[in-house]
């Protein structure tokens, strides 16, 4: 909460003209960027402090307000802080190609050297400066390439604990200016090119670091309460922020593509209505486009290049880029906890936008390559455990700070509830190998504010022994893909028999019952942001990537689709119906199945990319949800399924339970919590295992949930049977007899369009039923002295 004193001083600034927090005039028509800037007499910087990082507005000594920043940089010789503001006094042109002028001023460049320095942090307080200045650092040392160091105090550098960012490199941009890059790009011997030093000036071309004011007002947040949902009980929902909104016919247009958008009650209304509990975003900290993008004429979409870990991405804010962002972004969060949804960030902490030794400098690389970068042998080269030509040393203190400090940062001051960690291999290397007990996971392990909030490991990454699904310590849940290839080759009809499928269906045991870890510990998913759509999933079977301008060689080759005959979209009605209910089936299989169901945005109902399944820089429809979609019969009735199972899965804790089947029986009936059924009603032998199969009964006892509830009492929940059928042929199976029921009520038939016509009917056990081709069979047990007719709804 603000101080009295620093909402005075504050004030009194504003009434003398000074920059303030969000109302700050840009300067020029491109924020400053391209700009010529003139350089202004160097303002009192008073000794401040080392701590924390980055720029905090604060009242100082004699109780002036005014700003400390700080930076680590551990091979530096000097730091110069560079202060921008607009002179409105000049009435010259502001671009560098010469366009704007009209009285909107020149950006004038103030430098400030910090001559403080403690344990290799370089410090100053500003009296004056205030929330709303842009700014950003120069830091001087060697030039020496062949070991590392790549000082250049021509290029203005992104305070990497900035808490907002003044819009991004290559925003306006065709391509990224040859003043960006640290080395001469267009050097005639590239082989060489990253050991020449590019002297231009590259401030009018970069991001900026805006000054924000540390704490929310009270009407903001302070009221803010979380859902805290148990991890036994989630559903997520991965999205993208822009995508999701950007063509939402309830969101106001001003507002779709944006933090706004997404907390606009239309928007989570959807979310509400479909019963998800958590949405996962793909990557909000601020991010930077590619150069080989921009001269395609597109931009980075995902946001898997990110710069800033403390900066929500500005161009996803609707009020402005002077920190409103960070307001906007809070807002959000606010509106999604009262929704009784929890936010959780995709965060890339394995590289940064930086790229190799070719990419350009906008932050780190010019602050200490080597005490930021691993590098290898040949110090000119980075190890690249991530395929995006840089990793981030989480091994050096000052990298696992700025990770730790971005967390509790994103946790403790903007309310997020978790992360999905990308390639989080990467940042349990040591130096070379993975090692679960290295830095970066003890520390998580022992904090005592990140080790009580959501934390899921992407479990790979591109480096050698990078695969680790089911090696993350508890605390970890992980994307569990042995559970995605599963279950697309059991609907596709490739599985060469249903080990591993039983074993996906019932909680991954063979990966994560070891270490006190529990069924959650697996994130159970049938498509992500990255691969085919579920419905693309049945309607290609080859990737179709020609629009990202790579000749359709980018993206994944083995897809594990199937196109049911007929490669893309088709008029022919059988096909498109045998589509629609593999749909019903995966998404069926998903949410009955044990852990953690992931969904992504669009996939309820039907989203397509047209078979892109590597749409990372496709930022239009490709990508953006079409709501739309929702009037079509088909994908209305899709949306309606997939509501009503995520409906039945948080009524029945059987659905969801929290700890491992054992298999064994606990009663002297002979009924086992977790059975498996093979067509002719017969518990299957280790011999059915192995053989091939088309037709599995999965059978979950609600009679013998290990736990209590929150007064003590015994959880006890229905029994159902659910029978997957993959074959095109349909199959009578027989229903087990007592002791698992002595009745079975149908709840789900995927063989029916509209799943109205499902509920109701009771079949007898011991008799037939007959399970059509493709399709799951859910049906809740009647036991013998339950009334004929009684349903779970």
């Amino acid at each position: 909460m603000s101080s009295a004193a620093e909402q005075e001083a504050v004030q009194r600034a504003r009434v003398h003209g000074r920059p303030e927090d969000g109302r700050t005039t840009a300067a020029g028509s491109n924020g400053g960027r391209g700009a010529r800037a003139r350089q202004a007499p160097a303002r009192t910087v008073w000794p401040g402090a080392p701590t924390p990082l980055g720029a905090r507005f604060r009242v100082g000594p004699d109780g002036v307000a005014g700003t400390n920043f700080a930076l680590w940089a551990g091979g530096a010789e000097a730091v110069e802080l560079c202060l921008f503001d607009t002179d409105d006094t000049d009435d010259s042109t502001d671009r560098a190609d010469g366009t704007g002028g009209g009285g909107s001023g020149r950006t004038v460049e103030t430098r400030c050297p910090l001559t403080e320095l403690t344990h290799e942090i370089w410090h100053g307080f500003l009296p004056g400066v205030l929330p709303g200045q842009r700014y950003g650092f120069r830091v001087h040392g060697r030039w020496d390439p062949w070991t590392g160091a790549r000082f250049n105090a021509a290029k203005l550098l992104l305070d990497p604990y900035a808490r907002a960012v003044d819009a991004g490199a290559g925003d306006d941009y065709g391509a990224l200016p040859p003043e960006v890059y640290g080395h001469v790009r267009d050097w005639p011997q590239q082989h060489v090119a990253d050991t020449v030093r590019d002297d231009r000036d590259s401030a009018p071309y970069v991001p900026k670091g805006v000054v924000v004011h540390d704490d929310a007002p009270d009407d903001e947040w302070c009221d803010d309460r979380r859902p805290k949902t148990p991890w036994a009980d989630s559903v997520i929902y991965e999205l993208h922020v822009r995508g999701f909104t950007r063509l939402h016919p309830g969101v106001p247009e001003h507002l779709r593509g944006t933090y706004a958008g997404l907390a606009h009650p239309a928007a989570i209304d959807h979310l509400v209505r479909l019963g998800v509990t958590a949405v996962e975003l793909l990557p909000v900290h601020q991010f930077a486009h590619e150069d080989h993008l921009l001269r395609r004429g597109l931009r980075n979409y995902w946001g898997y290049n990110s710069i800033g870990y403390f900066a929500p991405h500005a161009a996803y804010a609707a009020s402005g880029t002077r920190g409103q962002q960070v307001g906007e972004f809070r807002r959000m969060v606010r509106a999604l906890h009262e929704a009784g949804i929890e936010v959780i960030l995709d965060v890339v902490y394995n590289h940064t936008a930086e790229a190799g030794e070719l990419g350009p400098m906008l932050s780190l690389k010019g602050i200490d390559n080597r005490g930021y970068y691993r590098l290898q042998g040949d110090a000119r080269r980075y190890a690249d455990y991530t395929g995006c030509g840089n990793t981030l040393h989480v091994v050096q203190p000052h990298v696992l700070r700025l990770i730790t400090d971005s967390l509790r940062y994103w946790v403790t001051e903007m309310g997020v509830d978790g992360f999905r960690f990308d390639l989080a291999a990467a940042l349990a290397r040591s130096f070379h190998d993975v090692d679960m007990l290295s830095p970066f996971l003890a520390v998580i392990a022992q904090d005592p504010v990140l080790r009580r909030v959501k934390l899921i490991a992407e479990p790979w990454d591109v480096g050698s022994g990078g695969y680790q699904v089911g090696a993350f310590p508890p605390l970890w849940t992980e994307w569990n893909d042995r559970y995605r290839g599963a279950v697309r080759d059991f609907w596709r009809g490739a599985l060469p028999d249903v080990r591993d499928l039983g074993y996906r269906l019932s909680g991954s045991s063979d990966l994560y019952a070891w270490g006190g870890r529990r069924p959650y510990a697996s994130v159970n998913f049938v498509t992500a942001h990255d691969g085919f759509t579920l419905r693309d999933l049945v309607t290609y079977e080859r990737k179709h990537n020609e629009a990202n301008g790579e000749g359709n060689r980018d993206g994944a080759d083995d897809n594990r689709s199937w196109n049911c005959g007929v490669e893309g979209e088709t008029d022919d009605p059988d096909v498109a119906a045998l589509r629609r209910r593999q749909l019903r089936n995966l998404m069926t299989t998903l949410l009955l199945s044990t852990g953690v169901p992931m969904l992504v945005a669009g996939d309820e109902m039907g989203r397509t990319q047209g078979g892109s399944n590597n749409a990372y820089c496709q930022d239009n429809e490709i990508s953006w949800v079409d709501w739309e979609q929702r009037a079509e019969p088909g994908w209305r009735e899709l949306l309606a399924l997939t509501s009503r199972l995520i409906a039945l899965r948080h009524r029945h804790p059987v659905l969801r339970r929290r700890s491992f089947f054992s298999g064994r029986a606990h009663s002297a009936d002979g009924l086992r919590d977790l059975a498996w059924f093979t067509a002719r009603g017969t518990e299957m032998t280790e011999a059915d295992w192995y053989a091939p199969a088309a037709t599995l009964g999965m059978y979950l006892s609600g009679r013998d949930i290990p736990g209590r509830d929150a007064h003590g009492v015994p959880v006890t929940d229905d029994s159902f049977l659910a029978v997957l059928h993959t074959a095109e042929r349909p199959v009578d199976f027989v229903l087990p007899g007592p002791p698992w029921a002595a009745a079975y009520e149908v709840l789900v038939d995927t063989s029916l369009e509209e799943q109205g016509e499902a509920p109701g009917a009771l079949l007898a056990a011991g008799t037939a039923v007959r399970v059509d081709a493709r399709s799951v069979l859910l049906l809740r047990a009647v036991p013998g002295d339950a009334e004929a007719g009684a349903g779970a709804g």
